[in-house]
């Protein structure tokens, strides 16, 4: 009976951010969920528990006031959650974040696998599945989109550039999971309810001094932008050939 756990991000839901005069990111209206990718992971390691008779549970960095995050992964079907938190876990790189979830992780936490999203919604590095497994000791496979287990032995389904891989592998591993692995489920008030009676088991700075310093600085964030030249031709013979002269002129087309 494996041991599943799973890692996820608290992260800003892209549907309230707004784009500041100057261009920044204006996140002061903004509510937070659980990141898309991360859901497909902690259903996936709720599905190979429930399929083998094992356990899941999920892991996360964030902010002491992250504790919504951690009712809504519970209230997805996890036993136990684990929860980093200090004041100072401000704008992590995942070199960072890989950091100190292997240092909690080693406190020891059981694993058999571990499962993470493809990327985060907010920064989509794709870096803290593969560091975690580096500074761990273990295989990482990534973009995995079937999963079958049989007893210490997993074989992934993975995308690759070309085409698919079918991979054997002992346990223990680290998996990076693709959204089409899985449909994740929706909570219900039962569901919602059961969340806050699971334990959770908290983690600071002071109880993880091993982690690695910030390379990366974050200066700003900015929204994307597209600029219009918003010129208007006429729709005759001759606007259409104005047309097709701009855009050779521009190089869209030759």
């Amino acid at each position: 009976m494996p041991d599943i756990l799973c890692c996820y991000k608290w992260v800003a839901d892209e549907a309230y951010i707004r784009s500041g005069s100057g261009g920044d990111l204006d996140l002061s209206m903004a509510d937070y969920k659980i990141s898309d990718y991360d859901k497909n992971a902690i259903e996936e390691a709720v599905l190979l528990a429930e399929q083998h008779g094992g356990t899941a549970a999920v892991i996360t960095v964030g902010l002491p006031d992250d504790t919504k995050g951690i009712k809504d992964a519970l209230s997805r079907g996890p036993e136990k959650a684990y929860f980093i938190n200090d004041p100072a876990f401000v704008d992590l790189e995942p070199a960072q974040t890989a950091s100190l979830l292997a240092a909690a992780i080693a406190s020891p936490i059981p694993y058999d696998i571990i499962i993470c999203g493809e990327g985060s919604s907010d920064l989509y590095a794709q870096q803290v599945g593969p560091r975690l497994a580096e500074k761990l000791g273990i295989p990482c496979l990534c973009y995995v989109q079937k999963v079958e287990l049989n007893g210490s032995e997993l074989i992934a389904h993975r995308k690759s550039d070309e085409g698919l891989e079918v991979v054997k592998v002992s346990l223990p591993v680290l998996l990076t999971v693709v959204p089409d692995i899985n449909n994740p489920r929706l909570p219900g008030l039962r569901d919602t309810l059961a969340a806050g009676k699971k334990p959770v088991v908290e983690f600071t700075a002071e109880d993880l001094p091993s982690i690695d310093t910030a390379a990366l600085a974050t200066t700003a964030t900015k929204a994307a932008t597209i600029k219009r030249n918003s010129r208007l031709f006429d729709a005759d013979a001759a606007g259409i050939e104005e047309l097709v002269q701009e855009l050779k002129n521009s190089g869209a087309i030759a």
